[in-house]
């Protein structure tokens, strides 16, 4: 086979793989498979350069920067859609087309879910990406084409090319999971963070840098054309499957409705969803399905009469901030949260906002009285976004954050290279009570009964003032609690002894020392076994283990030196705490191989997987490091799985995983 014919057979492959991913969300060969196909042809492009084209998948990493964006006049405008805030808004658009019309019958419709994103126009000539657009102005848009092929979820060439021009408009946005990491990234180095994934994505591909764009994990979903003239396609439904069938994805919300009542059922459902949902919808989309009945009805000055925005309660909102207030954490961490005057923010009252650090407060110039933008996704905890300063009367107070703790009244320190200050005092009554919340909770050892309330409860009232407490309750004095009884103290005190025999790592996990999360804790437990050994080790035996560095070990092994710690280690002792190491049997069949996993698993949760692995003798990693010999991707995996990809780690999908278990 000639190396013409070979690299087009590996375009047409790697394109139906792709199609198979971002369309069907069915992938049918393994990350590791496609690598291999992708990896042959940059060999083919490398060694005869003048075969490369504008549809290979090796033009996806970016070209050079561009100096400025370009403007081009969209060849039919891109216009906007009217907005409806509440249901009579949509009762009074079916009148109008019923009105126009001159019917009493009421058209199909289309319901799509409203992307909070950037709107784009792809143009396809004879099948293949030649330009990509902003919306602009409607009229004007930026060329955004370099950027616009580096979104892997964008075809640069249509499955069955029709001659002549394909117009696809549809919005580019980042998910949920995209933008956490990218801000967690900025975060890191120390850059602004983003408001909101709509920020983001939009950043993103305005970047004058395409290969920044690259780095970025936009994803696209396609609504319409231009013009459906000369498509097999005669309404806005079978446009989304033409446009499916061609490699561009749509959402796969998209509902054909009957009638009004069930456009509102459409409506309701996705509000209730929203939040769900991996990327972040603002509303729904009302469409006329029948493309001639758009026809007749044609356009208004600025927006089409066949289709309508649906728009979801805001979940962003401005309110006045009156006081910021110190919390102090379990590790004594002191971080600010903002009071505000209260105010709805997507069908929720919010008074309390966070605000993460201070010198977030200092970067943001915040000011006690200022009229600020909170924003609440889901539940999350709200968040002050930023203040507006041309609301400032001039009565705004600058912000003096605390030199003690707000509870214990000690003096706080600031560690070198930390954000926060610290309370340094772990009798501090904050730090206590949060640590025993914290040892109850599903993060430490999952005692049922005792919950965030009941455990401040037993706190308030001085039955438990301490961890080791929690194993010596008498049910007498349980029961007479307000709210409890005998029957509920029985089950309480239960699971309190059934508690006593936890695996090493989950006790660690559940005794809140700092930089100690569940991972860390199973590589702890993996090395040393016993808590009297690993009470022993000093920094330099802990940093020896892969995965932990200078921080976390120095942190342990000061937290094992301290007084308070010998004296809550014996005292759960004498209660009869023991923990079990279940260290994996030597020779087990994933024994020697570390494992890391990224992605939705489609039938094992992120837990049951890594089980397995330390069941079978094998190690779980967090970060693609050195010892890392397997990751197993799932969808929408994130940049983990692509720095594994560059360092040459085995990728196996969620089958090869199973399948490798199975083999040993």
């Amino acid at each position: 086979m000639t190396p013409e014919s070979r690299l087009a057979e590996l375009k047409k492959l790697l394109g139906e793989h792709a199609y198979n991913y971002y369309v069907l969300d069915s992938p049918t060969i393994s990350d590791g498979e496609y690598d291999a196909l992708f990896a042959e042809l940059l060999e083919i492009e490398a060694r005869q350069p003048e075969l490369a084209s504008d549809d290979s998948p090796s033009q996806r990493v970016g070209g050079l920067p561009l100096e400025k964006f370009s403007q081009v006049p969209h060849r039919l405008p891109m216009l906007s859609l009217e907005n409806a805030f509440e249901q009579q808004d949509i009762l009074e658009f079916e009148k109008r087309l019923k009105r126009y019309l001159n019917t009493e019958a009421s058209p199909d419709y289309v319901c799509e879910p409203k992307l909070d994103g950037l709107a784009v126009e792809l143009i396809y000539e004879d099948g293949t990406l030649s330009q990509a657009l902003t919306r602009g102005d409607g009229r004007t848009g930026e060329d955004v084409t370099a950027q616009v092929r580096t979104i892997a979820a964008i075809p640069l060439r249509l499955r069955t090319p029709n001659e002549g021009l394909l117009e696809v408009r549809g919005e580019v946005f980042m998910d949920r999971e995209a933008f956490t990491a990218l801000n967690s990234q900025r975060q890191e180095s120390g850059e602004q963070l983003f408001a909101n994934p709509r920020n983001a994505a939009a950043g993103s591909l305005r970047q004058l840098n395409p290969r920044i764009t690259a780095q970025r994990r936009l994803s696209f979903s396609a609504y319409g054309v231009a013009t459906a003239n000369g498509l097999d396609a005669e309404s806005q439904f079978a446009l989304l499957d033409y446009l499916r069938h061609n490699g561009l994805p749509t959402s796969t919300m998209s509902r054909l409705c009957g009638s009004l009542d069930e456009v509102l059922t459409a409506f309701n459902d996705f509000l209730a969803i929203r939040h769900q949902l991996p990327y972040e919808i603002d509303g729904m989309v009302i469409k006329v399905n029948s493309f001639a009945l758009q026809e007749r009805l044609g356009f208004k000055a600025r927006s089409p009469r066949w289709a309508i925005a649906c728009k979801f309660p805001a979940i962003q909102a401005t309110t006045t901030l009156e006081d910021i207030a110190y919390q102090v954490g379990r590790t004594g961490a002191v971080t600010p949260v903002a009071l505000l005057k209260p105010v709805n923010v997507g069908g929720v009252m919010v008074s309390r906002a966070t605000l993460h650090n201070q010198e977030e407060i200092a970067r943001k110039d915040l000011r006690l009285g200022d009229t600020v933008l909170v924003q609440r996704a889901g539940d999350v905890i709200p968040e002050v976004i930023k203040p507006i300063p041309e609301k400032r009367s001039g009565r705004e107070t600058s912000v003096t954050p605390p030199s003690h703790c707000p509870v214990c009244s000690q003096p706080l320190e600031k560690p070198p290279g930390e954000v926060l200050t610290r309370c340094t005092n772990t009798l501090c009554e904050a730090q206590k009570l949060r640590g025993l919340i914290h040892f109850t909770s599903k993060a430490g050892l999952d005692i049922e009964g005792l919950g965030k309330k009941s455990v401040e409860q037993l706190y308030a009232n001085k039955i438990i003032e301490d961890i080791p407490d929690i194993f010596t309750l008498g049910e007498e004095k349980l029961a007479a609690l307000p709210g409890w009884g005998d029957i509920s103290a029985a089950k309480v005190l239960n699971a309190i002894i059934a508690s006593k025999r936890p695996t090493l790592a989950r006790l660690l996990a559940a005794l809140g020392i700092r930089f100690i999360g569940e991972t860390t804790a199973t590589l702890l437990e993996q090395r040393f076994h016993t808590l009297g050994a690993l009470s022993e080790a000093g920094v330099d035996d802990l940093t020896r283990i892969d995965g932990i560095g200078h921080r976390t070990a120095t942190s342990l092994a000061g937290y094992f030196a301290d007084d308070r710690t010998r004296d809550i280690l014996q005292r759960l002792e004498q209660a009869g705490v023991e923990p079990d190491a279940r260290t994996p049997p030597a020779g087990g069949s994933l024994a020697g191989m570390s494992f890391l996993f990224t992605g939705s698993l489609e039938t094992l949760s992120r837990s049951e997987a890594k089980k397995l692995v330390k069941e079978n003798g094998g190690e779980v990693a967090t970060s693609v490091s050195k010892k890392l010999s397997h990751v197993v991707a799932g969808a929408k995996a994130g940049s983990k799985l692509d720095r594994a990809r560059q360092l040459g780690k085995i990728i196996l999908a969620e089958k090869e995983f199973l399948e490798l278990l199975d083999q040993r």
